[in-house]
């Protein structure tokens, strides 16, 4: 099987749409199909529902439209619609259907116009979003509440060559029809219209589409003061980078020194005898090396670290190289789960071979420890998620045949790869470097100093690269949980890098201090230190969704929680990854110069 990977990922990553490269064609009079996607209220964006589940003009055979995996898991569904459209034809208004409506139909959708609910629409891959109908509510005297139905749409759409360039809806020149005062017992007849516009456009495809925004302005755009993000991180990067590089090195400068003079004048007694009259670091050089306990679940937490670091940075890189069209639904799911199904070969080679170093020999339980880590929980908070939307009838619960895709992803690909890597990772694992041996029996270590608590450096550890990231957090908040659109990948990957050096330079510190205090158990806390980012996130990130989402949303609560439980970990494991790695070689290098 492993001849056969490398070509199994050229094959991948050859297929995979570039944008513009399947761009339709069109000439004069060729049918332009418009899909019909999904609906659901304004302000709750996890809350979505089939359009046709309202009571609103469908044909009598619903032909959907095949959905890459992508687009399911973003909860699009998209089906054919009764709308006629032909390339540069305009059309003035003309009847779409006459609907009749009972009175349990009415009041659907008063209550879909009264939750803000808002429709989306597909023509060339350009998504077209406006609201169901209209609601006007006054607070004063006479009080007044109005709610209209939206009967007529129009769509502009501009042309550029055989290309169409930009496409929007609206509702111009039309007023709402009332759903005030329908109140008797027999049914209401609505008469739906449509209207068509083209206008052609001196702008490429590529400019055009993207300069003008996917969502003709439906969303809002406030995502322009990111240089703020950028200037805080760069000052807290050169501060801790100046804190250790300089006062750091410093200070294990005069150490070494200190602890040279001592060894001179003490030179007829054992090496392994730094601890008469002496404290600080030097002194448990034979038990800093001691290996942890619970080794299979660090070693399984660095692997899995280092496989979500690798997909981060991949996923990153492949927005820069403009891979993901915004006009492409779900094109991002799409390549976090391709990367993540390759990606497991890293986590079982990490993982595996540096449990062989630190002396583990269950390196089968090892593997399944590794490849469970986060797929478990994982599947477990997303079938109770899946299973409420499910209940709910919206569109974010995934159908069973792409939940057997994705088992199937799985069961083939990723935990294959991952048994894989840790056979590799086994077999070229060689023995652990350690500058000075380690004695049979452990030091006592002194009470520690509350500051020097492991929860104290959680706090300090996880604080620190968190604000270096607080600012750009919000803006993903917004994009996840609200209706702003993230675009700048070039500030995310060095945000992302400055999250990594921030995580690096204050693991070593810590870890010096606690070394100087005779605690020789850094393995665990320069984990537990660097990783309580993801802690951070959750407790900042939970009150931000919250305040996202309206009183009542029950299931976009679930899934705002199942967010945070698989991201948060997610966090904590990558910006660990390079930790405990980065801090040993700092040990190794200080005690090889002593």
């Amino acid at each position: 099987m492993a001849p056969h990977q490398p070509w199994l990922l050229l094959l991948l990553l050859a297929s995979w749409p570039l944008p513009g490269s399947s761009q339709p064609r069109y000439q004069p009079g060729d049918p332009v199909v418009l899909y019909v996607n999904k609906v659901g209220p304004y302000h709750n964006p996890q809350e979505t529902y089939h359009y046709y589940q309202l009571p609103v003009c469908s044909p009598e055979k619903i032909q959907h439209k095949s959905l890459s995996l992508g687009e399911v898991l973003d909860g699009d569904r998209m089906a054919e619609s009764m709308y006629q459209i032909r390339f540069r034809e305009s059309v003035e208004k003309t009847v779409l259907c006459v609907k009749t409506l009972t009175l349990d139909q009415v009041e659907r959708l008063r209550q879909a116009i009264e939750e803000l609910y808002y429709f989306e629409f597909v023509v060339d891959d350009i998504p077209l979003r406006g609201f169901v109908g209209y609601m006007e509510e006054s607070g004063f005297l006479p009080h007044s509440h109005k709610i209209g139905l939206w009967t007529h749409l129009d769509f502009h759409l501009e042309w550029n060559g055989d290309r169409i360039i930009y496409a929007n809806v609206s509702v111009r020149d039309v007023k709402p029809h009332s759903l005030d005062d329908v109140r008797g017992p027999g049914p209401l007849s609505l008469t739906h219209t449509y209207s068509v516009r083209w206008s052609e456009t001196a702008s490429e495809r590529r400019g055009g589409r993207r300069g003008r925004g996917d969502d003709g302005g439906f969303f809002p755009h406030t995502l322009e003061i990111h240089w703020l993000s950028i200037i805080n991180s760069m000052v807290l990067v050169f501060l801790l980078v100046g804190f250790v590089v300089v006062i750091l090195m410093r200070v294990l400068k005069n150490d070494l020194a200190r602890y040279n003079l001592d060894e001179e004048a003490s030179s007829s007694s054992s090496g392994d005898d730094f601890d008469q009259g002496d404290n600080g670091w030097k002194i448990i050089h034979t038990d800093v090396f001691r290996f942890p306990p619970c080794r299979s679940l660090l070693c399984a937490v660095l692997g899995v670290g280092s496989q979500f670091l690798a997909l981060g940075t991949g996923i990153i890189a492949m927005a820069l190289l403009g891979m993901f069209n915004v006009h492409r639904h779900g094109a991002i799911n799409s390549a976090a789960i391709l990367l993540y199904a390759l990606t497991c070969c890293i986590s079982g080679y990490v993982s595996s071979n540096f449990y062989r170093q630190v002396g583990g020999e269950r390196w089968v339980w090892n593997i399944m420890l590794t490849t469970s880590l986060f797929s478990a929980p994982f599947f477990v908070t997303w079938s109770v998620v899946n299973s409420v939307h499910w209940a709910n009838g919206s569109t974010q619960a995934l159908p069973a045949t792409t939940i057997l895709l994705l088992l199937t992803v799985w069961l083939l690909v990723g935990f294959p790869l991952t048994v894989i890597g840790g056979i590799f990772g086994k077999n070229r694992a060689g023995p652990f470097d350690a500058p000075c041996r380690t004695k049979n029996i452990a030091r006592e270590i002194p009470p520690q100093p509350w500051y020097k608590a492991t929860l104290v450096h959680m706090t300090i550890g996880g604080f620190l690269p968190f604000s270096a990231i607080s600012v750009e957090l919000y803006y993903i908040f917004a994009t996840v949980w609200g209706r702003e659109q993230y675009t700048l990948y070039g500030i995310l990957f060095f945000v992302f890098a400055i999250l990594l050096s921030v995580g690096a330079c204050i693991s070593i510190a810590l870890t010096y201090f606690q070394l100087s205090g005779e605690d020789y158990r850094w393995w665990w806390r320069s984990v537990l230190s660097a990783g309580s980012t993801g802690a951070e996130e959750l407790g900042a990130g939970s009150p931000a969704a919250g305040s996202r989402l309206p009183p009542d949303a029950q299931v976009s609560l679930l899934s705002l929680l199942r967010h945070l439980s698989n991201r948060c970990p997610t966090e904590f494991q990558a910006a660990l990854l390079a930790l405990p790695p980065d801090t040993g070689a700092q040990i190794r290098g200080a005690l090889s110069s002593a």
